[in-house]
This record gives structure tokens, sequence and C-alpha cells, in this order.
């Protein structure tokens, strides 16, 4: 009878997959976190009594989303992640988001204060990484708000900022490295984004990441990455697909609270494009994009937002 493989032995062929690059036959197990406000969401439901509520909850609750590192220190975060997702045989997806100027000023403004704060930052968040497997999705925004006119920041220093994030983060043996790169309604002509994306350190990147926080369809972001690719030697993309179940919003300022949305393809890397590594939720469902429309914060968990998603999405 064979042996049965440890569960050390599992994490570590699992931490080989990922650096070997994804996988469209045999998915990958993304790691699910039990604490999400989604859960704890479902939970106190269910314990209220609102058992359809909960169990529509749980439609966000069991599923893998990306833990996002957005404040000084990411160290410890990085570190209990993807040490619990290891120990469990699965990948943790991560998101830096702590680039100076932040969001051009908007609803996340913030950002580490310097540039020098920021390659510490980074540093500190590669470090606590090590040899553990994860996706890391490199400053959501940071390149395309710049080619789209943002004047808080001067480009070469954006570039070079995130092209030290990319090349730090890749000296990571098993760190799985998507650079953002916006979503197909907001820069439609994506050769725009090319020489930007060049400046920022894609070359050394996996790919790129598409649609974060936005509500673009599996089709209008599979052709735009498409596109991507052939300018940029072949680069692979993941796309998130956290709540473009319904698509993009008809509507004034759709990118930013819209209704009528639904949550869209579950994560996997399992995908019937050769360039398309996985469809993720990076973007966590029922997290505000700002106080428009009657929502809290930028990155606050808004319940009654998160119930309308997973109302609203396919079974």
């Amino acid at each position: 009878m064979p042996r049965p493989v440890s569960r050390a032995l599992l994490a570590t062929l699992l931490t080989g997959l990922c650096c070997a690059g994804a996988t469209h036959d045999e998915p990958e197990p993304l790691w699910t976190a039990p604490d999400t406000p989604a859960a704890q969401q479902a939970a106190t439901w269910r314990e209220s009594g609102r058992t359809t509520d909960a169990a529509l909850m749980d439609r966000i609750a069991t599923r893998p989303e990306a833990e996002w590192l957005n404040g000084p220190h990411p160290g410890p975060l990085v570190r209990a992640r993807t040490t619990t997702a290891t120990r469990a045989g699965q990948i943790a997806v991560l998101v830096a988001y702590y680039i100076p100027n932040r969001d051009c000023g908007q609803y996340s403004l913030g950002g580490a204060p310097t540039s020098a704060a920021y390659r510490a930052w980074i540093d500190e968040f590669a470090t606590a990484l090590g040899d553990r497997a994860a996706y890391v999705i490199v400053e959501p925004d940071a390149v395309a708000q710049v080619v789209a006119g943002c004047t808080r920041v001067i480009a070469r220093e954006r570039y070079a900022l995130l092209a030290h994030a990319v090349d730090r983060l890749k000296r990571q043996p098993h760190a799985h490295v998507y650079l953002d790169a916006g979503n197909s309604g907001w820069i439609p002509e994506a050769w725009r984004l090319v020489d930007a994306l060049k400046a920022s350190g894609v070359a050394r990147a996996d790919g790129v990441a598409l649609n974060v926080a936005n509500y673009q369809t599996d089709k209008a972001s599979s052709t735009y990455g498409d596109q991507l690719s052939k300018d940029l030697a072949g680069k692979h993309y993941v796309i998130d697909t956290s709540r473009n179940g319904n698509g993009p919003y008809a509507g004034t300022d759709g990118w930013c609270n819209p209704p009528g949305r639904a949550l869209g393809t579950p994560p996997t890397t399992r995908t019937d494009n050769a360039l398309l590594d996985a469809y993720l939720w990076i973007k966590r469902p029922g997290e505000s994009d700002g106080t428009c429309r009657g929502g809290p914060a930028a990155g606050r968990w808004w319940p009654s937002y998160a119930l309308e998603l997973a109302r609203n999405a396919r079974p």
C-alpha cells in the first residue's frame, strides 16, 4: 500500500506548483480564510435566525478572497496568512497596496509617506513571504491612473517604485507576481498602457492583473488581456471576477458601489485560455468602494451590499 503524503510534503509540492505557473487542467487550491467579514456575517445571521440570508452570504464566505496589505508594517499579516494557507495545503492571494499617493487622492488615498518608506515596506512584505507560495497583485490602479492623467505623481518615479516592487517580490522563490493593468472600460486602448507597464517592470512579473475592483465581463477582460499579452511578449494575466456577474453598470459613476451587480465566476485557476492563469476575487465582495451611494469608507464591510451581490449571483 502506498504511504500517505504528509501535510508538510503536500504543502511543499503545492509551493513548487505555484512558481511553475498556473495549470489549467489541475486547479491550484486557493486559500479560503475562515474569519472574513462575510464568514462572520453569515454566522451572526444564522444565530439570529436569518438563515436564508446566511445561506446567501455563504456564497461569499466559502470562497477564496485576497488579503489586502494597505498599512504600515505588512510583515506580520503576510507571514500569518501565508503560513496558515501553506499548512492547509492551499495558496494565499495577497494585494500590495501602499504606493505613495495611492488612488490619486481619491477614496482610498494614503500609502507610504516617501519613496524610501515604500521600498522598505516592499522589502518587509517580501521577507515575510519567505519561500511560501502566494499570488501577489501589485498596486491596483497605480499604472492606469498615471496613464489616465493623475497629476499628483511623477510618472517616472511611480514606475520606478513599481519596478522595484516587482523585482523584490520575484526574488521570493514561490511568489507569483501580477502587476495591475486597470480594466477594459477605463483605458479601452490597451496599447496606451504598454510603455508604462514596461517601465514598471512587467517583463520580470508573471503577468498583469485586470478588472480589480471593477465590473467588466470575463469576455471583455480576456479580450483585453489577450491584446496586452501580444504587446507584452506573451505575458499572462489574471482577472478579478468578484463583482462582475452582471457586467458593468450603465449609469454614471459605474465604478463606485453601483447597484444591481452580482458575484462573478468563483475563484479558480482552471481556465479555458492558456494566457489566463486564474479568475480571482481580488476585491473582497461586500467591501465598499467609498462613500458614494450611501456606502461606508473605502474598504469597509457593507453587509447590505454584500447580500445584494450574493442574491443576484447565478447559483
